[in-house]
This record gives C-alpha cells, sequence and structure tokens, in this order.
C-alpha cells in the first residue's frame, strides 16, 4: 500500500518541530494534519506541491511550505513535490507554458535569438513574460486541481477496495467455520 510506502520516507514530525530554523512558524507546525498520511491532508499536499512546482521563481520549497501550512496539507509531501520542476525537466515544462501562453494571449511568435547578457534579459523580458506567467498560472491551475481531484479518488477507491476485500475475508471465515 502506498501509504505504508510513504510512511517509510516521512521525515520524523519530532524533528521537524525541533530544527532550530523553524523556531519561528512557533505551534504553526503542531498541527497533525501537516504530517499525517490521510486523504485530506494528501490531496492538499498535492494542490499544493503541483501549484507551485509550475511558477517561475525561485524558493519554490519555501512557497510550498507556507502553503501547505495555510491549507493545513501535508508538509513534507507538498515540498517534496515541487522538485517535479527541477533542471531537467523546467525547460520544457516553462517551454510549453510559454507557448500555451502565446496560445492564449493570441500573441504571435516572435523569432527567438539567445544571448547571455542583462541588456538582452531586459530588452525581451517585456515579450516573454505575459505568455510565460498566464501559461504557468492556467498550467498550475488545471494540473493541481486534476492530482487533487485524482488523489482523492485513487484514496477513496483504495479505501474502498480494502473494505470489500476484508469483508469477503470476513464472510469466507465464517463460511468456513459453519462447515
Amino acid at each position: 500500500m502506498a501509504k505504508k510506502f510513504l510512511k517509510r520516507w516521512m521525515p520524523d514530525p519530532a524533528k521537524i518541530r525541533g530544527h532550530a530554523s523553524l523556531q519561528f512558524l512557533g505551534t504553526l507546525l503542531h498541527d497533525p494534519n501537516l504530517f499525517h498520511l490521510n486523504r485530506h491532508s494528501v490531496s492538499r499536499a498535492f494542490l499544493v506541491g503541483i501549484f507551485v512546482c509550475f511558477l517561475p521563481m525561485p524558493g519554490q520549497m519555501a512557497v510550498a511550505a507556507l502553503g501547505a501550512l495555510w491549507l493545513r496539507g501535508n508538509l513534507p509531501i507538498s515540498v517534496a513535490l515541487v522538485w517535479i520542476s527541477n533542471p531537467v525537466t523546467m525547460p520544457a515544462m516553462f517551454y510549453a507554458c510559454y507557448q500555451l501562453g502565446l496560445w492564449l494571449l493570441n500573441a504571435p511568435q516572435r523569432p527567438f535569438h539567445y544571448e547571455l547578457s542583462i541588456e538582452w534579459i531586459m530588452a525581451e523580458l517585456g515579450f516573454l513574460l505575459p505568455p510565460l506567467l498566464t501559461g504557468t498560472l492556467v498550467c498550475a491551475l488545471f494540473f493541481s486541481c486534476v492530482a487533487f481531484l485524482t488523489i482523492n479518488q485513487l484514496w477513496r477507491w483504495n479505501v474502498s477496495r480494502v473494505w470489500h476485500k476484508r469483508s469477503a475475508e470476513r464472510l469466507a471465515r465464517k463460511r468456513n467455520n459453519d462447515a
């Protein structure tokens, strides 16, 4: 079961609460949903983590942690999910988001030539940023909502499957005992 697998890899909540650099959060880290593996906290963690992984900004892990605190989602899962956008996947993700933004804004495709200089970045930022931000926000909303609903439904399906399996085992034991 995925819950047992995740529990083995989860950090110790007491260790996180006692970390010196997190003392400024006070009692915020004492919410049990931040570390429990239940349907609500895990689906919220996916909502936060997937949303933040699409945002083109530094400090995604800190933003995901704050989002998990605010929505009371599983903190380690939401922070880990931002690593979907890592240095290997980020160029493809942001290029796809940029293309989606161009299409949504009905903006023309500009010829692209890259130059590593501050002048080039400042000149192109005005053209690149609106489609990129539009595309990333749309993708972040879409994929985070899909992840939230999918995790929610998969969790329900798994619980239902386990209940039916237990019920069938009880019925089989009862039949064996009666025979």
